[in-house]
């Protein structure tokens, strides 16, 4: 066998000796790889817990907002963002997120957003407040609703 033959490619040498030390190498991983690691901690707090909307299924012209089931895809769409992060693998549900939840308000479909979405993942909560403006969504906080015309019972 000769110093190089055609058509036959030589695999590069693994050398001890290099640009990083055997010290540095070992610092490359004492953290868990970034899909293993925790999503970011919301944001320390006031003493004022994180407020909470309703988008209704209402334009601000009145129409009942299209398709039907447009609550459940949106609140589908943010089940990732969780106070410990997405999960996966056997042990995965599926759910909806804490943040972002469907309901129905006195016959109205609503998604309930919690503020400390936007603590977990700024773009999620964008993206939520994007939707319902770009779709002239009806947009409360939560416990603030307009009256429906029932008066409540006194206690």
């Amino acid at each position: 066998m000769g110093a190089f033959e055609p058509g036959i490619m030589l695999a590069a040498v693994q050398h001890n000796h290099g640009t990083i030390t055997a010290a540095d190498r070992q610092s490359l991983w004492t953290q868990p790889p970034w899909w293993l690691q925790p999503r970011h901690e919301a944001p320390p707090m006031t003493e004022n817990k994180p407020r909470e909307l309703f988008i209704q299924g209402l334009t601000l012209e009145g129409k009942t907002f299209r398709p039907s089931d447009w609550a459940e895809r949106l609140a589908g769409a943010m089940s990732c963002f969780r106070p410990d992060g997405a999960r996966g693998g056997i042990g995965a549900y599926i759910g909806y997120s804490p943040y972002c939840v469907p309901r129905v308000v006195d016959g109205v479909k609503c998604v309930l957003v919690n503020e400390a979405l936007r603590g977990v993942e700024p773009m999620a909560w964008d993206f939520v407040m994007n939707f319902a403006r770009d779709n002239r969504l009806r947009v409360s906080e939560a416990g603030l609703l307009p009256d429906s015309g029932q008066e409540e019972p006194q206690a």
